[in-house]
Formats: structure tokens, sequence, C-alpha cells
């Protein structure tokens, strides 16, 4: 039984309800006055259960605020998000804190591996830093999921980088979160590794019915996913469905976003 079979739903949280990430009129500013800074402008937003979502959008668009707040990584400014039905915006920190590490999972463009540790010992952090006894076999099952079931041994420094990102969403995955956040999470990798990486976040959702959302800057990372959403001056400028690269590429420069010349489509990974 996975952890998701048996969590028991919060006060805060409405049973049944039907939308993984909901966003009603999110807005983030920082400062104020002539300097502030809108990077959201009323961000209206339903992401379904088992979905995976890109999001993209030129340099300074809002693309990591809008996935920090949809995390409750970041509080916005004004509107309401929900997660599963529960408000983060109304929620406390400590209650919210507790929220992040049972619900959600995190995977960020650096690895945010600790050196010293063991692939094992790192994907087990999250349930010692929950106050919990690791589980190996919840850790041996996360790795493997990963295909990394005969590299739990090894330290950060002796993996490649797609084996480390491999690693920590290994760590995002184990302790089955209902949604999946990932910021540029092929950024530092190479086309191989980035198709290893798609190709696994594709199967989690397809598999496992884990919601994903990753920002990215790659058309042929978006392409991945159901929906790509688009950018612009904090706000959604667009979005299209199970797009190919050269649409994504081609949208992104309507934009004013990277253009549509040079792309080298990762082939998908088998299952």
């Amino acid at each position: 039984m996975g952890l998701r079979d048996r969590r028991r739903a919060g006060p805060e949280q409405e049973a049944g309800h039907s939308c993984a990430v909901e966003l009603r009129g999110v807005r983030r500013q920082y400062g104020r006055g002539a300097g502030a800074v809108h990077a959201l402008r009323g961000i209206d937003l339903t992401l379904p259960h088992g979905s995976f979502t890109a999001v993209m959008g030129p340099s300074g668009s809002g693309k990591s605020t809008l996935l920090q707040c949809a995390a409750g990584l970041d509080r916005p400014t004004g509107g309401t998000v929900r997660v599963g039905g529960t408000d983060l915006t109304r929620m406390r920190e400590s209650r919210l804190t507790t929220l992040r590490r049972e619900r959600l999972g995190f995977v960020f463009q650096a690895f945010n591996l600790l050196p010293s540790l063991t692939a094992e010992q790192n994907v087990a952090l999250p349930m010692r830093l929950a106050g919990q006894r690791a589980d190996p076999r919840r850790t041996a099952e996360a790795l493997a999921r990963v295909g990394l079931g005969g590299h739990a041994g090894r330290r950060p420094g002796r993996l490649s980088g797609g084996q480390q990102q491999r690693v920590a969403i290994a760590r995002a995955l184990v302790t089955d979160p209902d949604v999946l956040f990932a910021d540029e999470p092929t950024g530092a990798l190479d086309a191989g590794s980035a198709g290893e990486v798609l190709g696994l976040l594709r199967r989690v959702v397809d598999g496992l019915g884990t919601t994903v959302v990753i920002v990215t800057h790659d058309p042929v990372a978006a392409s991945w996913a159901d929906r790509v959403l688009f950018l612009a001056d904090g706000a959604l400028a667009d979005s299209l469905e199970r797009p190919s690269p050269e649409q994504v590429a081609a949208r992104m420069a309507a934009l004013g976003g990277h253009p549509v010349a040079g792309l080298s489509p990762v082939p998908p990974v088998p299952s």
C-alpha cells in the first residue's frame, strides 16, 4: 500500500476534488510603488489529476514564480492556490511545510543531492526529515522505478548527471506525492540524458497517475507533456495540446522567446 492510499485528508481538503492543482486570480508582486514587479497578473489555471503540464515563456515571464506559488514555496500576493482541494493560501507555515513534505515532490535543475550520502540515503531523506524511520523497501522501490536499483550504494560523484537527476526524481517519488513539480529538470543534461529523464516523467504520469508540472525552456522537453502553457509578462498567453517540438518552438518565437532553429528531437525512451 502506497503512502497515497494510507494518507487521510485534512480538514482543508475537499473529498473527491476533481483537480490536482487549481489557481484562481493568482497575483504575485515584488516591491511597491513605481519599482514594483508584477511577476504574476491574475492567473486562472486548473490541472487535472494524472496530467503532465509544461510551462514555458520568455525570460522574466513568471514561469518559476508560477511553479513556486502552485507548489506552496511562495505565497501569492492575491488569489487562491489549491492542491487537491486544500487551500494553501490560508494555511499556516507549519502546516504548509507538512503538506509539501507529505503530498508534493520537487525536482530542480541542480540535483541537490548530498555528496556524502549514497543514492539510497539521498532517496530516504524525505522520510528522515519527516521524523520517520527510513523504509528500505520503499527506498529500493523508488530507485528501481527510475532504473537505478543497482546503484543504491553509489555516491553522487560516481553517477552521471542523468543518473543524479534520476536519483533526485526517486527522492521526490518516495513519499508517493500527489503532484511532482520540476523546475528545468533537464537544463543541466545532454540530449540523451534529458530523454531518459523525460521518458521517466512521462511514465510517472502514465503508470502511477502522478500529476507532473515542469517549467522548461526546451521545446523538445515541453513536447513530452499533455499540455504546454505559455506565459508572457506574468499572464497566460496561450496553450497547446500534445504539440510537436516545432509547434512549441514556433509559439515561443512568436512570444519573443527561443527561435525555431536548432531543434534536436529526443527519441522516446522504451518502457
